[in-house]
């Protein structure tokens, strides 16, 4: 596809709060209405924009010039199509220089049919996203009233309250098996493929809220057989497969309306039958299945370096983020979950597990698409807890520390 293919001229991000932010279009020809968010990672804008997780999301890229390595293939995607809703940044690279790149980003936008704006005064768009939290805004046309555009951010639904589980998850089941694709480098030899094959260790159900490739990949590495089901399943059909554990997938959405997956969870868990273990919203429903609570962040955390303490071992993570609800750490009180990690920004409650039962989750990414895999253990500990082995999982999740 030709630069000449994709959008070009004056634009605008209009917020529902009147601040306007003028700048030039890119990629898609289309407009945007969505939430408006920032992400502060340098690197990982493929996965970001094939993330189920920034459905209904313009993300404001904090890099200075984005697109700089290109698009690879689509060992990168995490989903089959385009899901953030735009793509906002200071400057946008049409030259990109690597040698997995198969396109620029600009193309890569026009070909998802997502809108982008660059020439952004984006430090000042988070500074002012930081002090007043996300907001609804509109990327359109330079030429359109800024007050018929502020009017029609003010009209549009909220982040909270929303299902956005529905338009993401699987129509219906479905069997993954494909692991990661060994990267051979012109310079070096190929990065080891995982040693275990696909399935010929436990039969896992992943409940897709808005699953991630990389999730699957992670599973697939150790050697289980993954099914994917949709959102919606019935935990009796769940039952009736009988996996030996259960995955609770990322998503996008406020997850007290998902109440469906809430007692799909709590269903599960009442049954004790299996490990079940969540990412991101499939976190917070096992939260809210335990009777903890959840809310909405003021801006949420977006990025691919942020720092997360062990509660029990002080072991610090570095690690990926994209998350704009979060569990109130003071109700899990009376519950039986335990707090296992937390933020060292702000101390939001980024990990679970429950007292007795071998249910864990994280509120951070652990499949780092994008992000460090520091948090990788996390999938070692599930595939240990399905072998029924709790001392090997204990150890796969509090590996000795570096240092």
């Amino acid at each position: 596809m030709s630069e000449a293919s994709s959008a070009s001229g004056p634009a605008q991000l209009v917020l529902e709060d009147g601040r306007v932010f003028p700048g030039r279009a890119f990629g898609a020809p289309a407009r945007a209405v969505a939430e408006v968010v920032f992400n502060t990672a340098h690197t990982g804008y493929p996965e970001v924009l094939t993330d189920p997780s920034y459905r209904f999301e313009a993300v404001c890229f904090t890099v200075p010039i984005l697109g700089i390595y290109g698009v690879p293939d689509q060992a990168d995607a995490q989903s089959a199509t385009g899901q953030a809703a735009a793509v906002i940044c200071r400057e946008v690279c049409r030259r990109p220089s690597s040698w997995r790149s198969r396109r620029s980003l600009p193309e890569h936008l026009a070909a998802l049919g997502i809108p982008g704006i660059e020439g952004v005064d984006t430090r000042s768009l988070v500074q002012h996203l930081r002090e007043v939290g996300s907001l609804i805004g509109v990327i359109a046309s330079a030429d359109e009233p800024v007050e018929a555009l502020v009017a029609e951010a003010r009209a549009a639904p909220r982040m909270a309250g929303l299902d956005l589980a529905r338009e993401v998850t699987t129509a219906a089941p479905y069997r993954w098996e494909e692991g990661f694709t060994p990267v051979t480098a012109p310079w070096g030899p190929a990065l080891p493929a995982p040693t275990a094959a696909p399935g010929s260790g436990p039969e896992v159900v992943v409940v897709d809220f808005g699953v991630k490739r990389d999730i699957l990949r992670q599973l697939v590495a150790r050697g289980l057989g993954v099914t994917v089901v949709p959102a919606s399943t019935p935990a009796a059909e769940v039952l009736e497969r009988a996996p030996a554990g259960v995955f609770l997938s990322n998503g996008p959405g406020d997850p007290a309306a998902v109440t469906y997956g809430v007692a799909l969870a709590r269903e599960l868990i009442a049954a004790e039958r299996f490990p079940i273990y969540g990412v991101c919203l499939g976190h917070q429903i096992l939260a809210l299945a335990l009777g903890a609570r959840t809310h909405k962040l003021k801006f949420g955390h977006r990025g691919a370096n942020h720092p997360v303490r062990e509660v029990e071992t002080g072991r610090v993570l570095i690690t990926s983020h994209n998350h704009g609800f979060a569990v109130d750490p003071a109700s899990l009180e009376g519950t039986a979950a335990l707090a296992t990690h937390e933020s060292l920004f702000d101390g939001t409650l980024e990990g679970l597990r429950h007292r007795e039962l071998p249910i864990a989750a994280t509120q951070f990414h652990p499949e780092a698409a994008p992000g460090p895999h520091e948090a990788g253990a996390f999938f070692a500990r599930f595939a240990e807890a399905l072998a029924g082995d709790a001392a090997a999982a204990e150890v796969a999740a509090h590996p000795p520390s570096p240092r």
